[in-house]
């Protein structure tokens, strides 16, 4: 399935862009966190599952677990904090 994957603020900075179209047999926000990370390099360090990296699928905060279906948008993110 085609997605459309958004990286902001530190992730996108490490990855160097703001956003991918990504084909994937991935069923999961997991999973698909899993592939990004088996590309090694930069995709590992960034989202390394040591790391605290938030994710929203179509504008939702999401866990690992969420399902992902062909053309949603998935988006990752460190953790923010306001004041």
């Amino acid at each position: 399935m085609q997605i459309e994957i958004r990286f902001f603020a530190s992730i996108r900075e490490a990855l160097g862009l703001s956003s991918l179209s990504w084909q994937t047999e991935a069923a999961t926000v997991g999973a698909l966190r899993d592939e990004l990370i088996a590309r090694g390099g930069v995709w590992a360090e960034a989202l390394a599952r040591g790391r605290a990296v938030r994710a929203s699928l179509d504008q939702v905060m999401v866990s690992d677990e969420a399902a992902l279906r062909p053309g949603a948008e998935l988006a990752f993110f460190p953790p923010v904090t306001g004041g």
